[in-house]
Protein backbone atom coordinates (compact mmCIF):
# COMPACT_ATOMS: atom_id res chain seq x y z
CA UNK A 1 0.00 0.00 0.00
CA UNK A 2 1.08 3.42 -0.76
CA UNK A 3 2.09 5.13 2.30
CA UNK A 4 1.96 9.58 1.76
CA UNK A 5 3.31 11.98 4.18
CA UNK A 6 1.96 14.91 3.83
CA UNK A 7 0.53 18.15 5.61
CA UNK A 8 -2.49 20.68 5.02
CA UNK A 9 -2.18 23.47 3.50
CA UNK A 10 0.63 22.78 1.55
CA UNK A 11 1.42 21.29 -1.96
CA UNK A 12 0.71 17.90 -0.06
CA UNK A 13 -3.18 19.05 -1.70
CA UNK A 14 -2.10 17.58 -5.19
CA UNK A 15 -0.79 14.10 -4.13
CA UNK A 16 -3.89 13.95 -1.43
CA UNK A 17 -6.07 14.59 -4.61
CA UNK A 18 -4.82 12.21 -6.99
CA UNK A 19 -4.88 9.78 -4.85
CA UNK A 20 -8.03 9.83 -4.40
CA UNK A 21 -8.84 9.78 -7.80
CA UNK A 22 -7.64 6.39 -8.29
CA UNK A 23 -9.74 5.03 -5.73
CA UNK A 24 -7.27 2.66 -4.33
CA UNK A 25 -6.08 2.41 -0.44
CA UNK A 26 -3.44 4.36 0.72
CA UNK A 27 -1.75 5.46 4.28
CA UNK A 28 -1.54 9.13 4.86
CA UNK A 29 1.41 10.16 7.98
CA UNK A 30 0.68 13.56 8.78
CA UNK A 31 3.62 15.35 9.39
CA UNK A 32 3.12 18.63 10.98
CA UNK A 33 5.71 21.56 9.24
CA UNK A 34 4.41 24.16 11.78
CA UNK A 35 6.57 21.55 14.65
CA UNK A 36 9.59 20.89 12.38
CA UNK A 37 8.69 17.15 12.09
CA UNK A 38 9.70 17.63 8.22
CA UNK A 39 13.09 18.30 9.70
CA UNK A 40 13.17 14.77 11.68
CA UNK A 41 15.74 12.27 10.86
CA UNK A 42 13.33 10.12 10.26
CA UNK A 43 11.52 12.12 7.31
CA UNK A 44 14.70 12.99 5.75
CA UNK A 45 15.64 9.73 5.11
CA UNK A 46 12.24 9.46 3.04
CA UNK A 47 12.95 13.20 1.72
CA UNK A 48 16.56 14.54 1.91
CA UNK A 49 14.78 18.12 0.68
CA UNK A 50 12.59 18.23 4.08
CA UNK A 51 9.16 18.79 2.38
CA UNK A 52 6.12 17.67 1.54
CA UNK A 53 4.32 15.96 0.32
CA UNK A 54 6.37 12.54 0.19
CA UNK A 55 5.67 9.15 -1.30
CA UNK A 56 6.70 5.59 -0.32
CA UNK A 57 5.11 2.51 -2.40
CA UNK A 58 7.28 -0.76 -1.26
CA UNK A 59 10.93 0.25 -1.96
CA UNK A 60 10.19 3.22 -3.92
CA UNK A 61 10.24 6.51 -2.40
CA UNK A 62 9.94 9.98 -4.20
CA UNK A 63 8.54 13.47 -3.47
CA UNK A 64 7.17 16.83 -5.80
CA UNK A 65 3.94 16.93 -6.42
CA UNK A 66 4.38 16.52 -9.92
CA UNK A 67 6.57 14.05 -10.20
CA UNK A 68 4.17 11.77 -7.68
CA UNK A 69 1.15 12.65 -9.96
CA UNK A 70 3.05 11.24 -12.50
CA UNK A 71 4.34 8.32 -10.60
CA UNK A 72 0.71 7.72 -8.85
CA UNK A 73 -0.98 7.57 -12.23
CA UNK A 74 1.01 5.26 -14.29
CA UNK A 75 0.97 2.92 -11.03
CA UNK A 76 -2.82 3.01 -11.89
CA UNK A 77 -3.25 2.88 -14.91
CA UNK A 78 -7.26 1.90 -14.43
CA UNK A 79 -7.91 4.90 -13.19
CA UNK A 80 -6.97 6.87 -16.49
CA UNK A 81 -5.52 9.66 -14.93
CA UNK A 82 -2.52 9.31 -17.69
CA UNK A 83 -2.31 8.77 -21.08
CA UNK A 84 -0.72 5.85 -21.96
CA UNK A 85 2.65 5.51 -23.52
CA UNK A 86 2.31 5.67 -27.76
CA UNK A 87 -0.59 8.01 -27.21
CA UNK A 88 -0.17 11.38 -29.23
CA UNK A 89 -1.52 13.35 -25.89
CA UNK A 90 1.54 12.51 -23.75
CA UNK A 91 3.44 15.32 -24.81
CA UNK A 92 0.64 18.04 -23.86
CA UNK A 93 0.21 15.87 -20.67
CA UNK A 94 3.62 16.42 -19.83
CA UNK A 95 3.68 19.55 -20.83
CA UNK A 96 1.05 20.59 -18.67
CA UNK A 97 2.12 18.37 -15.72
CA UNK A 98 5.14 20.35 -15.63
CA UNK A 99 4.06 24.00 -16.04
CA UNK A 100 2.69 24.09 -12.70
CA UNK A 101 5.50 23.42 -10.61
CA UNK A 102 8.03 25.28 -13.12
CA UNK A 103 5.37 28.59 -14.58
CA UNK A 104 3.36 28.89 -12.35
CA UNK A 105 4.60 28.77 -8.88
CA UNK A 106 7.62 30.94 -10.13
CA UNK A 107 4.91 33.06 -11.40
CA UNK A 108 3.64 33.44 -7.90
CA UNK A 109 6.94 34.42 -6.43
CA UNK A 110 7.90 36.30 -8.57
CA UNK A 111 4.36 38.51 -8.12
CA UNK A 112 4.99 37.87 -4.38
CA UNK A 113 8.16 39.64 -4.14
CA UNK A 114 7.71 41.98 -7.14
CA UNK A 115 11.16 41.12 -8.57
CA UNK A 116 11.77 41.73 -11.63
CA UNK A 117 13.58 39.58 -14.05
CA UNK A 118 14.57 39.39 -17.44
CA UNK A 119 11.69 37.69 -19.20
CA UNK A 120 14.10 35.75 -21.31
CA UNK A 121 16.80 34.41 -18.70
CA UNK A 122 13.47 33.61 -16.21
CA UNK A 123 12.84 29.78 -16.95
CA UNK A 124 8.96 30.59 -16.38
CA UNK A 125 9.31 33.59 -18.89
CA UNK A 126 7.19 36.35 -17.39
CA UNK A 127 4.01 36.42 -15.09
CA UNK A 128 1.29 37.64 -17.12
CA UNK A 129 2.71 34.98 -20.10
CA UNK A 130 1.83 32.05 -17.87
CA UNK A 131 -1.36 32.99 -16.87
CA UNK A 132 -2.17 34.26 -20.47
CA UNK A 133 -0.92 31.05 -21.76
CA UNK A 134 -3.03 29.24 -19.49
CA UNK A 135 -5.95 30.88 -19.96
CA UNK A 136 -6.38 31.26 -23.62
CA UNK A 137 -5.77 27.03 -22.64
CA UNK A 138 -8.40 26.36 -20.23
CA UNK A 139 -10.81 28.55 -23.08
CA UNK A 140 -10.52 25.45 -25.29
CA UNK A 141 -11.57 23.31 -22.35
CA UNK A 142 -13.49 21.48 -20.52
CA UNK A 143 -9.79 20.49 -18.90
CA UNK A 144 -6.35 21.00 -19.88
CA UNK A 145 -6.01 18.35 -22.43
CA UNK A 146 -9.67 18.68 -23.83
CA UNK A 147 -12.52 16.66 -23.28
CA UNK A 148 -10.35 14.14 -20.23
CA UNK A 149 -9.23 14.67 -17.06
CA UNK A 150 -6.09 13.83 -16.30
CA UNK A 151 -3.66 13.84 -13.56
CA UNK A 152 -2.11 17.18 -15.12
CA UNK A 153 -5.56 19.00 -14.47
CA UNK A 154 -4.63 18.39 -10.51
CA UNK A 155 -1.34 20.43 -10.28
CA UNK A 156 -2.33 22.52 -12.69
CA UNK A 157 -6.24 23.32 -10.71
CA UNK A 158 -3.43 22.81 -7.18
CA UNK A 159 -1.44 25.54 -8.80
CA UNK A 160 -4.15 27.74 -9.94
CA UNK A 161 -6.25 27.66 -7.29
CA UNK A 162 -3.59 28.80 -4.65
CA UNK A 163 -2.95 31.75 -6.96
CA UNK A 164 -6.50 32.65 -7.82
CA UNK A 165 -8.27 31.83 -4.47
CA UNK A 166 -6.35 31.10 -1.65
CA UNK A 167 -3.64 33.68 -2.09
CA UNK A 168 -5.10 36.42 -3.82
CA UNK A 169 -2.37 37.56 -6.07
CA UNK A 170 -3.59 36.66 -9.20
CA UNK A 171 -6.87 38.37 -10.84
CA UNK A 172 -9.11 35.77 -11.79
CA UNK A 173 -10.89 35.41 -15.45
CA UNK A 174 -13.70 33.62 -16.78
CA UNK A 175 -11.77 30.27 -17.89
CA UNK A 176 -9.99 30.21 -14.34
CA UNK A 177 -13.25 30.42 -12.41
CA UNK A 178 -15.29 27.95 -15.30
CA UNK A 179 -12.30 25.19 -14.63
CA UNK A 180 -11.55 26.22 -10.62
CA UNK A 181 -15.17 25.49 -9.86
CA UNK A 182 -15.42 22.22 -12.81
CA UNK A 183 -12.50 20.80 -10.73
CA UNK A 184 -14.19 21.52 -7.14
CA UNK A 185 -17.19 19.28 -7.92
CA UNK A 186 -15.17 16.50 -8.59
CA UNK A 187 -15.71 13.78 -5.89
CA UNK A 188 -12.08 13.43 -5.09
CA UNK A 189 -11.33 16.93 -5.13
CA UNK A 190 -14.58 16.86 -2.35
CA UNK A 191 -12.95 14.26 -0.36
CA UNK A 192 -9.78 15.84 -0.71
CA UNK A 193 -10.67 18.98 0.80
CA UNK A 194 -12.23 17.31 3.70
CA UNK A 195 -9.68 15.70 5.03
CA UNK A 196 -7.46 18.63 4.75
CA UNK A 197 -10.01 20.44 6.76
CA UNK A 198 -10.45 17.90 9.20
CA UNK A 199 -6.39 17.32 10.06
CA UNK A 200 -7.02 21.69 10.14
CA UNK A 201 -9.04 21.31 13.32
Amino acid sequence: MMKLYWSPRSRSFSALWLLEETGEPYERVLIDISKGAQRTLEFLAVNPMGKVPALEDGEATLAESAAICAYVAERYPKAKLAPPLGDVRRAKYLYWLFFAPSCIEPAMVQIATKIELNSVAAGWGDAQRVFDVLDHALQQGPWILGEEFSAADIVICSGLNFAVRQFKMVPSRPSFERYLDLCAARPAFQRATVLTEGEKN
